[in-house]
């Protein structure tokens, strides 16, 4: 199936140079079941100490990051993320396990993992990264690793505490989820946790 836009009409609005990444956006119940995990969590981090969480409406796996956009590239984006949408069809993906990067030292991120689903995670990667390289858009060599990121710690020293107890509420936990479109989202970033935007999406044939 096409594109079709969360809001009336085609992408507009959209200032030069935005900062556009395509990813899997969880399902309802699936972002309900982490919050759950997430919540006891940041309510015992010191206050003004701690780390820096996504925010918990807006979780998704990140499959390409495309950083800042023009608005004349959008029409060829659009086609690329459609046409990579077209040649897949749904799946289930199981979210379990936590970890932090880097692995020693203070954590500069804390994410969740993939159990099940990830290798079909990778196969919808490489099939976007097709469609942006004939769209014009450079490849992306780095290996895929999914995961969702759940939170930005940057050093600070409430990190390690903060992904040890993450990795023990996330021992045991199985979230399920169905990845059935692809979501273009904006990064708006400003006052608190940047704010990831849909601006268009294209249903997994």
């Amino acid at each position: 199936m096409g594109l079709r836009e969360p809001r009336a009409g085609r992408i507009i609005g959209l200032t030069a140079e935005q900062r556009l990444f395509v990813a899997a956006p969880l399902a309802d119940a699936a972002r309900d079941a982490i919050r759950a995990v997430v919540e006891p969590i940041r309510a015992q981090e010191p206050e003004g100490r701690g780390v820096r969480w996504v925010r918990l409406d807006g979780l998704h796996v990140t499959l390409r990051f495309l950083g800042p956009t023009e608005d004349d590239r959008l029409a060829a984006l659009e086609a690329a993320v459609r046409e990579a949408a077209r040649g897949a069809v749904p799946f289930d993906i199981t979210i379990g396990g936590a970890g932090v990067f880097p692995p020693v030292g203070r954590p500069r991120a804390l994410w969740l993992g993939i159990r099940d689903g990830a290798e079909r995670l990778a196969e919808l990667a490489a099939r976007l990264n097709e469609c942006l390289v004939a769209a014009g858009w450079p490849g992306d060599d780095r290996p895929f690793r999914a995961h969702l990121t759940l939170a930005r710690a940057d050093g600070v020293r409430a990190g390690s505490a903060t992904g040890a107890a993450l990795r023990a509420a996330a021992e045991g936990l199985a979230v399920s989820s169905v990845v059935d479109r692809l979501v273009l989202f904006e990064s708006v970033t400003g006052r608190g946790a940047a704010r990831y935007v849909p601006r268009a999406e294209a249903r997994l044939a």
